[in-house]
C-alpha cells in the first residue's frame, strides 16, 4: 500500500513517533540538531500555510466588496506555499511520511527489502542532491541578474529559489543522515524501526488491534 504525511496526523502524534537520536557520538548530535531544526521549520511551515490563506481570502474580500484590485496576494501565497513545502521535506522524511509505493515489501524477503530500501534512499539522495545543486545555481543567476518576476507586481526570483535551495539541502541532508544511520546500524534504523505518519501508521495500528 501507499502512504503519506498529513498535518493532523503529525499534529497527534506521539513521543513514540518524534525524532530522536538513536547513534552516539557526531552522527547522534547532528541528528537531533536536525530533529530540533525539522521542528521549527514544522512550525514555520504552518504559519505559513495559514499566512497563504489569510493573503487569498484578504484579496477576494478586498475585491468583492471594496472593488480594489491587488497585484501582489497571488505571488506572496505561491512563495509562501513553496517555502513550507521544500523546507518541511526534509522533516516529513524524518518521518518516513513522503508518499511511496510498498507493494513490494511484503513480498520480498527480510534481507532483500533492507537492500531494496537503502538503493532505494540513495537514489533519492542523488536525485534530491542534483535538485538542491540546480536551485543554488539559479538562486545565484537571478541574485547577480537581478531577475524579477514577469507580473505586475515583479518580486525578485531570489525568493522562490533560495526557499528552493535551502529545503533541497536539508532535505539531502536528511538522507545522508538516514543512510549513514541505516548502514551504521542495520535496516531498521533510520526511521524505519518507528511507527510511520500518516494513513499506513492508521492502517497498521488498526490491523494490529
Amino acid at each position: 500500500m501507499s502512504h503519506a504525511f498529513d498535518a493532523a496526523s503529525a499534529a497527534a502524534a506521539g513521543p513514540e513517533t518524534r525524532a530522536a537520536p538513536r547513534a552516539p557520538g557526531l552522527l547522534g548530535a547532528v541528528e537531533a540538531a536536525m530533529a530540533g531544526l525539522n521542528r521549527l521549520i514544522l512550525l514555520l511551515g504552518g504559519l505559513a500555510l495559514v499566512a497563504a490563506c489569510l493573503v487569498l481570502s484578504y484579496s477576494v474580500a478586498i475585491r468583492y466588496f471594496f472593488k480594489v484590485p491587488t497585484e501582489w496576494q497571488d505571488e506572496t501565497a505561491v512563495f509562501l506555499i513553496v517555502g513550507a513545502t521544500f523546507l518541511s521535506a526534509a522533516a516529513v522524511q524524518a518521518r518516513r511520511g513522503h508518499v511511496a509505493i510498498e507493494a513490494l515489501t511484503g513480498l520480498l524477503p527480510a534481507r532483500v527489502n533492507a537492500v531494496r530500501l537503502f538503493l532505494a534512499d540513495l537514489v533519492s539522495l542523488f536525485f534530491v542532491a542534483f535538485f538542491a545543486w540546480k536551485s543554488w545555481t539559479l538562486l545565484h543567476e537571478a541574485w547577480v541578474d537581478g531577475q524579477i518576476s514577469q507580473s505586475t507586481w515583479g518580486p525578485p526570483l531570489w525568493i522562490p529559489y533560495s526557499l528552493m535551495a535551502v529545503g533541497m539541502t536539508l532535505l539531502s541532508l536528511q538522507f545522508v543522515l538516514q543512510l549513514a544511520e541505516a548502514a551504521a546500524r542495520g535496516p531498521l534504523a533510520a526511521g524505519r524501526a518507528a511507527p510511520k505518519v500518516g494513513l499506513g501508521a492508521d492502517l497498521d495500528r488498526r490491523t494490529a488491534r
